[in-house]
């Protein structure tokens, strides 16, 4: 898709870890309207070079068009997008959010019916990848919500990822991480096996 296109919404970034930061960044140097916070505002500060705009408080973040987060854990999720000082605050909301957070399939449907019931609509997007992967624009995401939410978020997945693909309705893109965990646990310990039997 065209950088212009990309311009069309304006989007938040929750959670500036490793991942996060690779995430982010790679929206940034297209040229996406991106404003970014963090807990710990330094480690979003060098986005600014490619073009970001670091926030100060949530709820600047909160006449943004899309939000992802990346944060610990599901009550982060909750903490920052409809928590006492979150996002959603100070009345404003975005249309979609889109969670990258690896947590529950009962945190993950607690958090879209929240989001629903304030009429903001939800996407899981978990990631399979490292900081290093994303670099390298090879990051793959499955994702889940309404179909709606997946088509406004696909540019800018595209942009994150290499693979995006959208497993339908509700929590299923949770379930085909675990999938994908639990496939990557085996294939390591038949590796595993098979070099001690090498040996």
């Amino acid at each position: 898709m065209a950088t212009a296109n990309l311009k069309q919404h304006k989007l938040g970034w929750i959670g500036i870890g490793r991942m996060g930061y690779a995430m982010a960044a790679r929206l940034a140097k297209v040229g996406c309207d991106l404003s970014v916070w963090n807990r710990t505002k330094s480690k979003a500060e060098p986005l600014k070079e490619y073009g970001a705009k670091v926030v100060d408080n949530l709820s600047d973040l909160a006449g943004c068009d899309i939000i992802f987060t990346m944060v610990s854990t599901g009550d982060d999720v909750k903490e920052v997008l409809y928590g006492p000082n979150g996002v959603m605050s100070k009345g404003g909301k975005p249309k979609l959010v889109i969670d990258s957070t690896s947590i529950s399939l009962e945190a993950s449907a607690e958090i879209r019916a929240e989001l629903a019931s304030r009429g903001v609509q939800m996407l899981a997007a978990p990631v399979s990848g490292n900081a290093k992967v994303i670099k390298a624009g090879k990051l793959t995401i499955v994702a889940s919500g309404p179909q709606a939410a997946f088509d406004m978020a696909l540019p800018y997945l595209d942009v994150v990822g290499a693979g995006v693909s959208y497993v339908g309705e509700g929590e299923l893109a949770r379930i085909a991480k675990i999938c994908h965990n639990v496939m990557l646990g085996v294939v390591i310990q038949n590796l595993c096996e098979i070099t001690v039997l090498a040996e």
